[in-house]
């Protein structure tokens, strides 16, 4: 592996300056030290701040507890509904059948009920709309909606949390388990922090459109009931656009808090709050500090060429390398000038090369400590050279 080191500079937007070592890395110039606030010290069993584009965690405590989701469940009931709409197995003018099993589940409730014998043409339509349950699951926090939408998606909610599970896996959700489409308890429904930050943040990423025109809803009104968002945020912070409310006696108060401000979105995590109230409280006071004290910059964009290597046996003798997405950096505010850069790259580089085939990896260090690491890939395909040019680049290669 060759090492080039790059200095960061603190510009708008960021730039790399190059400078090509051998094996080593040179110091750069230090500068001043910042000076970081403490997290607030927040009254609940766990708590986490993440930054959606880096995924920097920026403050955490017990994140790896776990902990009882209670309605925070429907984060995920929502993620597989979003995905079956996506794959065309819903759609959100269609109607689902009411069980009874869903007419009867305990908790919060939109107060859907069964067909009517006497349902026909000429009256308001007995059953609900996924989109109708999609709101009273996400704005109301309906239990029946919940178990409606599951088991229109695999028949039986068992069958559902089957398919939450091999979701989770696919995720990376290591500490989770689901039982149920609700939230309800059970010893064996459980996750922590830290993976309800992944969840989240997948929700928006893979879903924008349905996140914008739901989590930030603050009432909703199906058969003749109005019932406000749980979220007290949504009236509290005008930067805050979602997410979830969840409580239950044993899980306390919960709440998942997305905000976006100037461009840049964290997302906030806190269990087992005393109160609504504080739950809110606690949140905000998480989110201010993310936002006071963190900054987080775009480094590269998506496809953007950031160097150019030597390739061996190819019908071309140079690809651009780039990354397979944006790449954002989130530091406290001060702290760029402290950054440095290391870029490792496969060395030697021979085609045949796909187009997005990982060829090295950049880290970013403070003080010391790897803050965040990201794939290079290639930004192009090279095919191999013919006979001739492949043996004509094996005497090189052996010469060099």
């Amino acid at each position: 592996m060759h090492n080039i080191v790059y200095r960061l500079l603190k510009t708008t937007p960021l730039t790399f300056i190059l400078s090509l070592i051998t094996l080593s890395l040179s110091p750069l110039a230090q500068a001043n030290s910042v000076q970081i606030a403490p997290p607030p010290d927040l009254a609940v069993k766990a708590y986490l701040l993440k930054d959606f584009n880096s995924g920097h965690v920026i403050a955490a405590q017990n994140s790896n507890m776990r902990i009882e989701p209670a309605s925070l469940t429907k984060i995920m009931t929502a993620y597989l509904s979003f995905k079956a709409l996506k794959n065309n197995h819903l759609s959100l003018t269609q109607t689902l059948p009411v069980s009874e099993i869903a007419w009867k589940v305990e908790g919060s409730k939109m107060f859907i009920e069964p067909q009517k014998s006497n349902c026909d043409a000429h009256v308001e339509k007995c059953l609900p709309t996924v989109d109708e349950l999609l709101h009273g699951m996400i704005i109301v926090s309906g239990n029946d909606a919940s178990v409606a939408l599951a088991e229109g998606i695999a028949s039986t909610e068992a069958q559902f949390a089957e398919m939450m599970n091999k979701e989770a896996q696919r995720l990376g959700m290591k500490n989770t388990h689901y039982m149920n489409a609700t939230g309800l308890p059970d010893a064996q429904h459980y996750t922590t922090a830290e993976d309800l930050a992944i969840l989240a943040t997948a929700l928006i990423h893979d879903f924008p459109d349905q996140y914008q025109r739901l989590y930030s809803v603050k009432e909703y009104t199906y058969n003749k009931i109005t019932q406000p968002n749980r979220n007290r945020l949504l009236w509290l912070d005008p930067n805050v656009d979602g997410m979830k409310t969840g409580h239950t006696e044993s899980a306390g108060y919960c709440l998942i808090s997305s905000a976006k401000r100037d461009g840049i979105r964290r997302i906030s995590i806190v269990l087992g709050a005393a109160t609504d109230a504080a739950r809110a409280s606690e949140s905000q006071k998480l989110l201010n500090y993310g936002f006071q004290f963190f900054d987080s910059k775009l480094v590269y964009k998506q496809g953007q060429s950031i160097n150019q290597l030597k390739v061996w046996k190819g019908n071309e003798n140079q690809v651009a390398i780039t990354v397979s997405d944006d790449l954002f950096l989130t530091v406290a505010k001060g702290e760029y000038a402290n950054v440095k850069a290391t870029m490792s790259t496969t060395q030697p580089l021979i085609a045949p090369i796909k187009k997005g085939q990982v060829v090295g990896n950049i880290k970013f260090a403070l003080n010391g400590n790897v803050i965040h690491e990201h794939n290079l890939v290639a930004a192009k395909s090279i095919e191999a050279a013919g006979i001739l040019g492949r043996a004509w680049d094996s005497i090189k290669l052996l010469l060099h």
